[in-house]
């Protein structure tokens, strides 16, 4: 994103990070309701790995998801629809793997 661009001042949530609300301005203004749907569902497919990264105990549920969506674009996008149904049923059905390597090792 172009250094003008950017819309948010402060970071509501920080376990998603600045790009996630950036995104769901973009969602928030978007007309055409297959692309705002379609917006949504990838938001929240990378909310929930951006959680998975901070919360490696919590699986993101849905309903999480659907709450946090609404609260960062202030009420203004709707989770309530087939499509976001269908692909957080497929995503829960597939836990996300957490990282169970060791981290390296530093060099002396």
């Amino acid at each position: 994103m172009m250094q003008g661009l950017r819309k948010t001042t402060t970071v509501r949530m920080r376990n998603y990070g600045r790009i996630i609300q950036d995104m769901i301005l973009l969602a928030v203004e978007e007309q055409d309701q297959d692309k705002q749907q379609a917006m949504i569902v990838y938001i929240a497919q990378c909310m929930r790995q951006k959680n998975a990264t901070w919360n490696r105990e919590l699986e993101s549920g849905v309903e999480r998801l659907k709450e946090d969506i609404s609260a960062l674009s202030h009420g203004k996008l709707n989770c309530d629809f087939e499509s976001f149904d269908e692909t957080m049923e497929k995503l829960s059905q597939r836990p996300m793997a957490a990282a169970d390597r060791p981290a390296k090792k530093k060099k002396k």
